[in-house]
């Protein structure tokens, strides 16, 4: 998403842009291609002039940011998150001018933010022949691997590796927005942990990390919580790579089991698209790098799968547990009377923090506590899926690169997961690809005003 909008946006201007693609064109397209949504502050956006409604249509730029610092602890760039969601709007109209086409209908329940929806390849497809019409050139299987500067410190090209060898790149201004380290097993094995070699990938195979360690390299400065991700909740079945979304969605209005029988995480504490993102890596890391979600026949219809997983259904706990895999069958059945015991719901009300929550439990469930208790039960295996990891180059409001001293590199920018500073622990749902597209468009930008000696 990022290198889209900063290639839309150059050639846009009328620069001679091109544009480095590490993977074949078959798979173009980074993480983008496997993604589906954008968060927008709905309250800023004049949709529809484009044919567009919003579900929720007063969500505003401010809400954004608060949600942003709110989701990363405070950790956050104050100047960054400003920056993206005072842009946000703006840019998704843009988007549409380029022809993106968007899905309006909320792809689950529990959404309390308005968003933007839709097909991630159809996107790549449409932004990558908006790019071409106005000159642009992609370059497929070539691989970024060095910056070349002039003697003053000034950007001047890009070594890189193709299918002919090593390729030097000749530019003035370069913008690095080339996806995170996720996908490669010893870098998420270096940052997370031993057995995070063994963690699924949503996103595409080429995210490895190389053009973040060319930008460092060259002095750029490396910042962000390098040990964080967005790590979601996906179905048990996703395969190892490439597998998209993935998601299993209304687990907060059910219980989640772990292998031991025990529940560990509140699934009550915030909307979904406020725990999802962390709640894979929690996972992970229970026994077995497994759970179980339970739900009974009043909560079916607000689940929503989206993975290659099927459904389970029993007539008992137990055995809808010991069907899913769950080593300790018995003890999650005996989970699940004492959290009935703990509920004593009011009005339930699934598209807001209803308050519903237990009572007496050693870890309580803040919201939509509803007895699990009319059979048929139903219930599904998931897992943790890494999709970005949080670590980068720093960068400022202009997307400009930042060295170890604290200057800007001239010429040099970074968008997207390539940079740091923005993400901690973890983040508001459908703000990854928004930030892509604010700095890649903002980088463009700045980079015009540079090349014109502004």
């Amino acid at each position: 998403m990022a290198g889209l909008s900063a290639s839309n946006r150059a050639s846009q201007l009328g620069y001679d842009v091109g544009v480095l693609e590490k993977s074949p064109k078959e798979h173009r397209g980074g993480h983008t291609r496997f993604s589906e949504s954008f968060r927008v502050p709905s309250a800023d956006v004049d949709f529809e002039k484009y044919g567009y409604e919003f579900t929720i249509d007063d969500y505003t730029a401010d809400e954004f940011y608060d949600d942003i610092m709110k989701q990363t602890d405070g950790r956050a760039n104050p100047a960054l998150a400003r920056t993206l969601v005072d842009n946000a709007g703006e840019t998704v109209e843009w988007l549409t001018e380029r022809g993106v086409s968007w899905d309006m209908e909320p792809l689950n329940v529990g959404y309390t933010v308005a968003r933007t929806f839709f097909d991630g390849e159809e996107l790549v497809a449409d932004l990558v022949d908006a790019a071409e019409e106005d000159g642009t050139t992609f370059y497929y299987e070539t691989e970024a691997c060095e910056l070349v500067f002039e003697d003053d410190g000034k950007v001047a090209g890009v070594h890189a590796r193709t299918g002919d060898g090593l390729v030097e790149y000749f530019a003035d201004a370069i913008i690095v927005g080339a996806g995170g380290y996720e996908s490669n097993p010893e870098k998420r094995t270096k940052y997370y942990g031993s057995d995070y070699d063994a963690m699924k990938v949503r996103g595409s195979r080429y995210n490895t990390g190389e053009a973040i360690e060319m930008v460092a390299d060259a002095g750029g400065n490396t910042v962000g919580q390098w040990g964080g991700a967005h790590m979601a909740l996906i179905d048990s079945e996703s395969p190892d790579v490439e597998g998209g979304a993935n998601r299993v969605d209304g687990y907060q209005y059910g219980v989640l089991i772990n292998n031991e029988g025990k529940r560990f995480f509140d699934e009550g504490e915030d909307a979904r698209a406020h725990t999802y993102a962390k709640l894979g890596r929690i996972i992970f890391e229970q026994p077995g790098h497994t759970a179980y979600i339970v739900v009974d026949e009043p909560l079916k219809d607000l689940m929503r799968a989206t993975g290659p997983g099927d459904r389970v259904k029993a007539d008992s706990v137990e055995k809808l547990l010991d069907t899913l895999g769950c080593e300790n069958p018995e003890r999650g059945a005996e989970t699940i009377e004492t959290f009935n015991e703990a509920c004593d719901p009011d009005e339930f009300d699934p598209d807001s923090l209803d308050g519903n929550d237990t009572e007496g439990l050693n870890l309580e469930k803040s919201n939509w506590a509803l007895p699990i208790d009319e059979p048929p039960y139903y219930g599904y295996s998931v897992t943790g899926g890494i999709t970005f990891g949080f670590g980068g180059i720093e960068t400022d409001t202009d997307g400009r690169a930042i060295d170890t001293v604290g200057r800007a590199i001239p010429g040099l920018y970074v968008a997207g997961n390539t940079t740091g500073g923005l993400f901690f622990e973890n983040y508001p749902g459908g703000t990854g690809l928004q930030n892509a597209a604010v700095y890649g468009k903002l980088a463009a930008e700045h980079a015009d005003g540079y090349l014109k000696g502004e």
